[in-house]
């Protein structure tokens, strides 16, 4: 099942963007593999408090500008993609080929949100992120800045 997801993911991103609907699936496909990311770095610490699912809701919804009830629905949809994802190699790779540097520091900025949600960085948290962020080939220094700025924001 997780298989068919990287599929799909893959053949949305890849294909021409060149209509508006292209866009829209592409659009779709980079949110759902975030979230995935996103609920795994959540979960690393093998604890998922409702304070950490209520903050990666609010990210979802403000970052990909969606209405709470689509952010719930693809909170929920990657919620069960996590549940069976054993690597995140796949997904980033994906991530890295078809992304531009900002757009992947963005996503690292998101994930270190989502480690800090709790107001504390887990070891798991802190190591999967910092893996994501190598797979998806942002620069040291840019992590440990967007790692610097969450956990400033987390107080």
């Amino acid at each position: 099942m997780i298989k068919r997801l990287f599929i799909q993911v893959i053949e949305t991103i890849s294909s021409p963007a060149d209509t508006e609907a292209g866009i829209e699936d592409r659009e779709a496909a980079l949110r759902l593999a975030t979230a995935v990311l996103m609920i795994d770095v959540a979960r690393a610490d093998h604890v998922f408090e409702e304070r950490e699912f209520n903050r990666v809701l609010n990210l979802i919804e403000a970052h990909f500008d969606l209405t709470p009830e689509q952010a719930a629905e693809l909170v929920n949809i990657a919620g069960e993609k996590a549940e069976q994802l054993v690597s995140v190699h796949e997904f980033t790779q994906l991530l890295h080929e078809h992304l531009s540097e900002d757009e992947k520091a963005r996503i690292v900025g998101l994930l270190w949100q989502i480690a800090y949600a709790d107001g504390q960085l887990d070891k798991y948290e802190n190591s999967l992120v910092l893996k994501i962020s190598d797979l998806l080939y942002v620069s040291r220094g840019r992590v440990m800045r967007l790692k610097h700025d969450a956990k400033i924001a987390s107080g």
